[in-house]
């Protein structure tokens, strides 16, 4: 899957390089809104496409022509959680459980496209990321042994290693305030099964739909001054 991925992203990231200008860049930060879906068994089977927002700045280097940049960010979605069933194998009984986890990621990468002064800014990029999540409201379970009854279980956050490939287009408005949008693919390490005594190993997959606003820090500096 991962190879896959990358034979996409690759010739995106060449063609970046290649039509990007090298016009001096002073990098920006901005805020984004992201429609999060789940991909794959692992995702599906523990929560549904969901809503969220982050922050990011991308810092051109210039020793590199500008035409790479060093990205950093932090997002936060509330992942609708799906229904599943668990089995207790001591038991026979059966239960459902459900929870609407917190989804926290700090990331930071390195992204190729255009930094400078043109109009139209495609971009394509790479991050590693920590991620978190949080169960604020513990998990509710149904059982179905006898009349049933409902309980709630408190459960500690659970930690992922991630990775992310992205593909986007900015539009840049006067080097002043720039319009981004794009897709990420996003794909967990490997982490204990968020819900029902961690006795699974699950590796998520995600596609983010994110668009978002943008400053330039030079124009920002100018503000202040």
């Amino acid at each position: 899957m991962k190879s896959v991925h990358l034979r996409r992203v690759l010739p995106f990231l060449l063609l970046c390089g290649i039509i990007c200008t090298t016009a001096r860049a002073g990098g920006k930060i901005g805020i984004y809104g992201i429609r999060m879906i789940p991909y794959g068994l692992d995702a599906e089977s523990y929560s549904r496409p969901s809503w969220g927002g982050g922050l990011h700045a991308v810092l051109p280097i210039e020793k590199l022509s500008n035409i790479v940049a060093a990205t950093v960010g932090i997002e936060f979605v509330n992942l609708f959680s799906e229904t599943i069933t668990v089995q207790d194998q001591t038991t026979g009984s059966s239960a459902e459980q459900e929870g609407d986890p917190n989804f926290y990621r700090f990331y930071v990468g390195g992204q190729v496209g255009g930094h400078g002064n043109g109009f139209l800014r495609p971009h394509a990029g790479i991050d590693l990321s920590l991620a978190y999540y949080e169960f604020p409201e513990g998990v509710v379970i149904y059982s179905h042994q006898g009349n049933g009854y409902r309980s709630e279980v408190r459960l500690p956050g659970k930690l992922a290693f991630m990775y992310d490939l992205s593909l986007g287009l900015d539009l840049n408005f006067s080097n002043t305030v720039a319009l981004d949008g794009g897709v990420k693919y996003l794909k967990g390490l490997g982490f204990s099964q968020p819900r029902g005594g961690g006795s699974v190993t699950i590796y998520p997959q995600y596609f983010q739909i994110f668009l978002g606003i943008g400053y330039s820090l030079d124009f920002l500096k100018e503000e202040g001054d």
